[in-house]
């Protein structure tokens, strides 16, 4: 018999109508806005910062978020927008005199996105740099007057004829256009000219000289080699001719010169099989094998930025907590990190500092918001808040946050997030979302968890305990770590999240025959392989862009090797029944979970084909309610507006339907998609 507090949930979830006002629902996630980057001024009483503005359902036309320039002023806490509304900024950088500040948009007359300053004090943006295809990243010299610029090589102009005559064939993986760096001189009408650098480019920086770059480039544009082989080049700023190549392992993230210009940090994988670039490493600008400052650590490196010639500033992600640590690197190898801001506050996730080094800008979010501007002077002990971007949020009720810690059945420490239900009378059990992330090179960090995807507290609204687990393989604990699930695909990593259902069970908060699973990407692997082979413990699933069959999906994916080299370790025809086993359609003929699936039609990185074939064995071998929906123009994950709240919605609508509804044949595929008042 239910008890009193979940037959007052259960009407609750099957009354859409009736949602409290001061608690967050799926309308109210589709509006919340956060800031995507932040940039300390020059002289470090100002910063810039863009903020993304969701689209309106219903309202505005279809699409992502807008991006918006704004302009946080430190002492007074003031904000100003630069360039808001229906626009998308990009890149924020200050000029050296900090009196203009540089970003990326496209603009009416603009054939993709160009280089645009706007003056601090007011005025117009004046287009500074275009290229004759978009700018995706760029650096300004340190004269003030230069910048380079990467964009791809233009169009065959013979085929472009022909294309626009209808012969639209596309050769796939050989239809190629490299990106390159071109150096041209600020608000000069002569386009930019292009360094004969060989590979793709991403990224170029100016030493302090203004004489070299340091570039990362990777063979060909092809996701695969982005991922797992690119690597970092000093080139001529005059010629592009390579005057030293660095030897990095493995994956690669931000890299920066340091201000005498005599090195360089970088992100790097730890090795060729460390499943991200969380190694904070450094290597003479002469090149060579770089050098890992603090290894073996129980954390990675989540950005970084050059406090002066021989220090460093990280933020340091430890376990579900992040920090602010220093590095004094006179010696490398005998750096030790000194933490300036200790875990158990805000999740910082950038770092932005003044030329003094003395005052610094972050993102970060906490249990209680989205990402938000943060800054710090010395001598201070812990960032503060600057900006509000959700003043709804003061008005609604969140469900406590709290860290959980258990061992798994091997001993090992399992880390995770529990969302409590909001209105949680002790004593009482309650149904349990177990919300797995992807990756599984990820994790799941102390501060603000929820979005379209992961329902942490519009389902603590309704009833509900959503459980986060870091299982291992997850990041944030160092290399050794993330190493732990590699040639298991669903082994232990998957037995981490029923020892989590257990641990919650063993506490008394949770139903046993309550629980639902959801997730995307390997999370959605997840949801199918508990779907699946472990039917019985799960009483509903919400699969997302998911892996149901591990042989089709090397020969689908766009990142077979990043498959191979950081999670697999063998080749499918290595061993083929391994892979089959470890596959949720083998075990769809004793699935009795009803799942829903979810994909985007356009996903390059898990082809919708993996839910097509879930979804056509359970029609065949089961008797299990299956639905499959589609979202054309989409890709890995939801970009528009529309097809974020039809999925939050229908996750929403799935769980409590199968968990404290009224079960049996699947709800309605109709939704209603106004807001209840």
């Amino acid at each position: 018999m239910l008890s009193i507090a979940l037959v007052a949930a259960a009407f609750l979830v099957q009354a859409p109508g009736t949602a409290p006002a001061d608690v967050l629902t799926a309308h109210k996630v589709a509006e919340l806005r956060s800031v995507v980057t932040a940039e300390m001024s020059p002289d470090g009483t100002k910063i810039a910062y863009v903020l993304a503005v969701p689209r309106k359902p219903l309202v505005d036309e279809d699409g992502g978020s807008w991006t918006e320039l704004h302009v946080a002023d430190v002492a007074s806490g003031a904000t100003r927008a630069f360039v808001a509304g229906k626009v998308n900024v990009s890149a924020p950088a200050w000029t050296a005199d900090g009196k203009h500040i540089a970003f990326l948009q496209k603009r009416a007359d603009d054939k993709g996105a160009a280089l645009y300053m706007i003056a601090l004090d007011g005025g117009e943006a004046r287009r500074a740099e275009a290229a004759d295809e978009s700018i995706s990243a760029y650096d300004l010299h340190p004269d003030g007057q230069r910048v380079v610029v990467i964009a791809s090589e233009p169009e065959n102009a013979e085929r472009k004829k022909l294309r626009e005559k209808g012969f639209t064939q596309e050769i796939y993986e050989e239809d190629l256009r490299s990106s390159k760096p071109w150096v041209g001189t600020l608000f000069d009408e002569a386009k930019p000219a292009k360094l004969a650098v060989d590979g793709h480019v991403s990224t170029a920086q100016w030493n302090a000289a203004g004489d070299k770059l340091a570039i990362t480039v990777s063979p060909t544009p092809l996701v695969d080699d982005d991922y797992m082989r690119k690597r970092v080049q000093v080139v001529s700023a005059a010629d592009g001719a390579v005057l030293a190549k660095v030897e990095n392992p493995g994956k690669l993230g931000e890299i920066a010169w340091s201000p005498d210009g005599a090195r360089i940090a970088m992100i790097s994988a730890g090795d060729i099989h460390d499943p991200t670039d969380a190694r904070l490493m450094l290597v003479s600008a002469g090149g060579g094998a770089p050098v890992e400052v603090f290894p073996g650590i129980e954390g990675d490196t989540a950005t970084f930025a050059w406090q002066g010639p021989d220090s460093i500033l990280c933020v340091m992600h430890r376990g579900v907590e992040a920090s602010l640590e220093k590095i004094v690197i006179t010696d490398p190898s005998k750096a030790q990190p000194k933490v300036l801001v200790a875990t158990g506050g805000p999740i910082l996730t950038t770092v932005s500092l003044s030329d003094d080094g003395l005052r610094a800008a972050f993102v970060a979010s906490s249990p209680t918001h989205p990402p938000e501007v943060f800054t710090m002077a010395h001598g201070e002990e812990k960032p503060k808040r600057v900006t509000d971007s959700n003043p709804m949020l003061a008005k609604i009720r969140l469900a406590p946050q709290e860290v959980v810690r258990f061992k798994a059945r091997d001993g090992v420490e399992i880390e995770g997030l529990l969302n409590r239900p909001l209105d949680e009378k002790k004593g009482e059990r309650y149904p349990l979302i177990l919300y797995v992330h992807g990756g599984p090179e990820s994790h799941h960090s102390n501060g603000w968890l929820t979005n379209y995807g992961d329902p942490a507290q519009t389902a603590a609204a309704r009833g509900f305990a959503v459980m986060h687990t870091n299982y291992r393989g997850s990041t944030g604990r160092g290399m050794a770590f993330a190493k732990l699930s590699q040639a298991d695909a669903a082994g232990k990593e998957f037995d981490d999240l029923i020892d989590a259902i257990d641990h919650l069970v063993g506490t008394g908060l949770v139903d046993k025959d309550k629980v639902a699973v959801t997730g995307g990407s390997y999370g959605g692997y997840a949801t199918a392989w508990l779907s699946t082979r472990y039917s019985d413990r799960v009483a509903a699933g919400v699969m997302f862009v998911g892996i149901s069959d591990k042989i089709s999906k090397v020969g689908t994916t766009d990142i077979p090797d990043e498959e191979f080299y950081v999670h697999a370790l063998h080749r499918p025809w290595e061993d083929w029944q391994k892979m089959l086993e470890r596959s949720p359609i083998f075990y769809a003929g004793q699935c009795k979970t009803p799942l829903l699936i979810l994909h985007g039609k356009d996903d390059p990185r898990v082809n919708p084909g993996q839910s097509r074939e879930m979804y056509r064995h359970l029609k065949l071998r089961s008797a299990a309610p299956v639905r499959l929906v589609l979202y054309p123009g989409e890709g890995h994950g939801n970009r528009k507006a529309a097809a974020r709240l039809d999925y939050n919605l229908r996750m929403q609508q799935w769980i409590e339907h199968y968990l404290t509804g009224a079960k049996g044949a699947p709800p309605s595929m109709d939704l209603d998609y106004s807001e209840a008042k």
